[in-house]
């Protein structure tokens, strides 16, 4: 016997879902709704329905994670307010078409699904998250801003060296991490967004420093040592 959690089952897929798991009489199927009031429809007698479900409400969703109010706010930093942003200065001509301008979304590294690694383990999901987010912003935004020929880039700006990693705990890394001063990530990416990024990388995740302080590369990628210099980065 088997018991089912099914968010979101009054209608559409979520309502198949739970005919579909009900029609075995050894589930049982457990639907969560938003309404306070339980829908009549699917029933049966292995079917129970959690109402007053929403998840937008951190009060209905009583988890043991991190703050709901933080991770909302990395969301809104990372990946929200810049589109509108971005969008508001484009259709202002703050930022003018077919003139060589450049827009940069500072992300990390620690976006790339791809570069996530047993090794480092989970957590961190607000923050991860929303750089994940951020680069997919940074595509979509490439995609809708070609005509116009301004060239949109997504980068991982070096480990630094700063009050935010010593914030977090990160501070025990920087040496082994190979962190960096501010002043010093800042020049390595200012020299690579003046002299290489254009539209032809439009769209692209890049680490102009290099992987030196990407501690999962050579895990994921099978490389022996870090690479120095600017390395695209997987997605």
């Amino acid at each position: 016997m088997s018991s089912i959690l099914i968010v979101g089952a009054t209608r559409g897929l979520g309502a198949q879902l739970v005919k579909r798991y009900a029609s075995n009489p050894t589930n049982t199927v457990y639907g969560a709704c938003r309404s306070s009031t339980p829908p009549s429809s699917p029933s049966g007698p292995n079917i129970h329905w959690i109402p007053s479900v929403d998840l937008t409400n951190p009060e209905s969703t009583p988890l043991d994670t991190p703050s709901w109010r933080d991770q909302v706010t990395m969301y809104t930093t990372s990946a929200i307010a810049p589109s509108f942003l971005i969008s508001s200065l484009v259709n202002s001509s703050i930022i003018p078409s077919d003139s060589n301008s450049k827009i940069i979304l500072v992300s990390s590294e620690s976006g790339s699904i791809t570069l996530r690694h047993p090794q480092e383990g989970g957590g961190n999901f607000g923050h991860h998250g929303s750089k994940a987010a951020s680069n997919m912003l940074g595509k979509l935004l490439s995609l809708d801003l070609a005509p116009k020929k301004i060239a949109v880039g997504v980068v991982h700006p070096s480990f630094m060296r700063t009050e935010m990693t010593k914030g977090v705990g990160f501070d025990k890394f920087w040496d082994d991490g190979g962190a960096l001063p501010p002043d010093e990530a800042a020049e390595i990416l200012a020299k690579w967004v003046d002299g290489t990024f254009g539209m032809d990388l439009t769209g692209q995740y890049w680490a102009p420093r290099g992987t030196r302080d990407i501690g999962t590369w050579d895990a994921v990628m099978g490389e022996k040592s870090g690479k120095e210099g600017p390395v695209q980065l997987p997605w």
